[in-house]
């Protein structure tokens, strides 16, 4: 009985080891799309299941890409106090004070976002479909990590406070139990951005201001919820695991105030903003040709290669726990 407890809370902490999960990343990225203006939406539109369901590939890159992990966070909180003034913003100023290794130890997805929107307004240049599509996606994922207040933090998953599996908690579970029934994504159209690295910058202290919130209000909730009904044993993709209860969930979601679903909106809106702003300053390409061209077989090969790499390293480190 014991083993078998133990491989069902295994599962559940391997399905939910994922920057904001594999299903918010992919609703966020979805519902991006519809805030573009008709001339990138003919393009966006058809290649919409593209989008949505590769969102996930930055994670499942994290397996094989030593360099990978950092681009997905940044431990600010590791610089000092807010607004962490001792940070420099540009990364040249930042290298020169803190040297690469520490900021590639402490997270740089504030910075990575703008390389990222640097290498998809040099593909709407060049009018590139495999490269518009590819780095559309990612860069997709990447803004949605910087919206997620405990990618912001050196407490990330609670383990300085004995909350291990918050971040899982608060990114996946929330989401995945609240969004189809309650979170509305009706939002406003995308905008262009005149200063990028301003935008996101603020985004990153907004997540950073808001670690705090989530790491008291679940302490607080965990103290005055029944302890039997903190956790249920439910099925997921046809496997019993153990997780947060469906009652402490929707709790914590209230005790936020909404929370995760503001920030869900927030990243969709960036995200499709970001889209808009590297096409602006591509020069706005038409993008009708583009619409029905298909990636190439070698395009093909390499997502088969990641999605394959992903499950078999997966699977290796399940085994490592039998």
């Amino acid at each position: 009985m014991k083993k078998i407890f133990l491989l069902v809370s295994l599962l559940a902490i391997n399905t939910q080891c994922f920057c904001w999960g594999f299903y918010a990343h992919k609703k966020i990225n979805y519902y991006a799309v519809f805030l573009l203006p008709p001339q990138m939406l003919l393009f966006y539109k058809p290649h919409i299941d593209f989008i949505t369901e590769h969102a996930t590939d930055p994670d499942k890159r994290r397996y094989a890409v030593a360099a990978e992990g950092a681009r997905h966070f940044i431990d600010i909180d590791h610089y000092g106090k807010y607004p962490f003034e001792e940070l420099p913003h540009q990364w040249k100023d930042a290298v020169k004070k803190f040297g690469a290794d520490t900021l590639a130890s402490y997270g740089i997805v504030p910075w990575h976002i703008q390389t990222m929107l640097g290498r998809l307004t040099k593909a709407f240049k060049e009018k590139n479909f495999s490269s518009i599509l590819k780095n559309s996606t990612e860069i997709g994922h990447y803004i949605s990590d910087a919206h997620v207040p405990l990618h912001a933090s050196e407490n990330h998953n609670g383990q300085l406070t004995n909350q291990k599996g918050i971040h899982a908690f608060w990114e996946s579970r929330v989401p995945e139990l609240l969004a189809e029934k309650k979170f509305d994504f009706f939002i406003g159209k995308a905008v262009y951005i005149k200063d990028p690295q301003k935008f996101i910058w603020e985004r990153v202290l907004e997540s950073a201001n808001a670690a705090d919130s989530v790491l008291k209000f679940e302490k607080k909730l965990s103290m005055q919820f029944p302890g039997d009904k903190k956790f249920a044993f439910e099925k997921r993709n046809n496997l019993v695991i153990k997780q947060y209860s469906s009652d402490y969930t929707i709790a914590y979601d209230k005790m936020l105030n909404g929370m995760i679903e503001r920030r869900m909106r927030q990243s969709i809106f960036a995200i499709a903003s970001f889209w808009y702003t590297a096409w602006i300053n591509a020069g706005q390409p038409d993008l009708s040709s583009l619409s029905k061209q298909s990636f190439s077989e070698n395009d093909l090969k390499e997502f088969e290669k990641l999605n394959d790499d992903w499950k078999n390293n997966k699977a290796a480190k399940g085994r490592e726990h039998e």
